[in-house]
């Protein structure tokens, strides 16, 4: 890990801490935007669950829309935006390429999940056409009949990725539009370097 990277993941730490200490409402809340493989668009909020220098997790069904376009595409760009931080709030942007996690570490969290959260994930065909609420529901207690009185094990088809960073960008919100930026950047040889942006 160069010094570079190792600043930009300490400073996007000591960020996630401050903001998670602080009233935003789900601090780990992340726009993860995505692209088919001839470049049309789509973006989402989901929840980081992990971090450290090997990247940035989140979990979903790998046949949602964004896990069909990450397997197209397999890159990302997330955004993290906390409105109550400092003099006018603070976003952090976080590009790169996507990996999925192994299966032990997907089993690991999906464990560790609550009960309902692990029937809904059996339950859900994410992002496919649903024809009620009602639905949804009875294939939710279809589901606890199902795994009754047992451990529930990860669905196929769900599980993490891994976004690992190539370009990190700092904005510090400021009065009048004055924002300070900094951006870090990870060149073809795996060299970072720093510079600041204009507003």
């Amino acid at each position: 890990m160069t010094d570079l990277y190792a600043e930009a993941l300490s400073t996007f730490a000591g960020l996630f801490a401050e903001a998670k200490a602080g009233s935003e409402l789900e601090p780990n809340a992340m726009t993860v935007a995505t692209a088919t493989a001839d470049g049309r668009p789509s973006a989402r909020t989901v929840l980081l669950k992990s971090f450290d220098p090997r990247g940035f997790v989140f979990y979903t069904h790998t046949h949602s829309q964004k896990g069909r376009e990450l397997q197209e595409n397999p890159r990302a760009a997330l955004l993290f935006l906390w409105r109550s931080l400092r003099e006018a709030g603070i976003q952090v942007r976080v590009e790169g390429s996507v990996a999925a996690v192994d299966e032990a570490e997907a089993d690991e969290y999906f464990a560790s999940r609550p009960r309902v959260s692990q029937l809904g994930a059996w339950a859900s065909a994410q992002s496919e056409t649903l024809d009620s609420r009602e639905a949804f529901e009875a294939r939710m207690a279809e589901m606890e009949t199902r795994f009754s009185g047992r451990d529930i094990p990860r669905p196929q088809g769900w599980s993490g990725y891994r976004v690992l960073p190539e370009a990190f960008e700092f904005w510090y919100g400021a009065a009048f539009r004055l924002h300070q930026r900094w951006r870090y950047d990870c060149d073809a040889a795996g060299a970072w370097s720093k510079r600041m942006l204009f507003p």
